[in-house]
């Protein structure tokens, strides 16, 4: 399977520690040099920002889809190859997954495990079976893993929900697991 355009969901926030910023950095500049369209939230801060800057500063394409809410909250990186621009969130949420061929959450905050979350309960209910990685910068996301396994232990999801996503600890972790990505089989039903 080809993965051309990928789905980042990530942080907007600007006061996080450099080494998120570097993660970020490092990965938008891997998309480039391989190819890849970054498809996000079309923001121009945080962790957003930092990755699509990478993306353009080495040629590659940027696709940012925003609501028009945040446009007029200045929000939006006006540089993006192709901008949407959406009146709700639920509809942006929808653009950026029709148009990615996988996704990466970086480290974020409440927007983006809503994000990521919803992609990952898609690919249960088998609307799609795209790939879908956390990229696990500094362990930030160990918590959350520790509680998915939490509901596996009693009885609230199954450990196959286990398969549907992939942890990486680098960019460079991120990209091999795309390039080699093979879509699984349809899994079975949970209930």
């Amino acid at each position: 399977m080809t993965i051309s355009k990928i789905c980042v969901y990530a942080a907007s926030s600007n006061v996080i520690a450099p080494v998120y910023k570097a993660a970020a950095e490092e990965l938008g500049v891997l998309f480039a040099e391989h190819g890849k369209t970054l498809v996000y939230g079309g923001g121009n801060v945080g962790l957003m920002g930092v990755c699509a800057r990478a993306v353009h500063t080495r040629g590659g394409k940027v696709i940012g889809v925003i609501t028009d809410k945040l446009v007029d909250l200045e929000l939006v990186y006006e540089k993006a190859d192709e901008l949407v621009i959406t009146t709700t969130m639920s509809e942006r949420k929808r653009i950026m997954a029709d148009r990615a061929d996988a996704f990466v959450a970086l480290p974020g905050g409440l927007g983006t495990l809503d994000e990521i979350i919803e992609i990952l309960v898609l690919k249960q209910l088998w609307y799609h079976h795209k790939a879908c990685v956390f990229l696990n910068t500094n362990g930030i996301y160990d918590s959350l893993f520790r509680f998915l396994d939490d509901l596996t232990r009693d009885g609230f999801s199954p450990a196959s929900h286990r398969s549907f996503y992939h942890v990486c600890s680098t960019p460079a972790e991120v990209m091999s697991y795309l390039e080699a990505f093979e879509p699984e089989p349809a899994h079975e039903k949970w209930f």
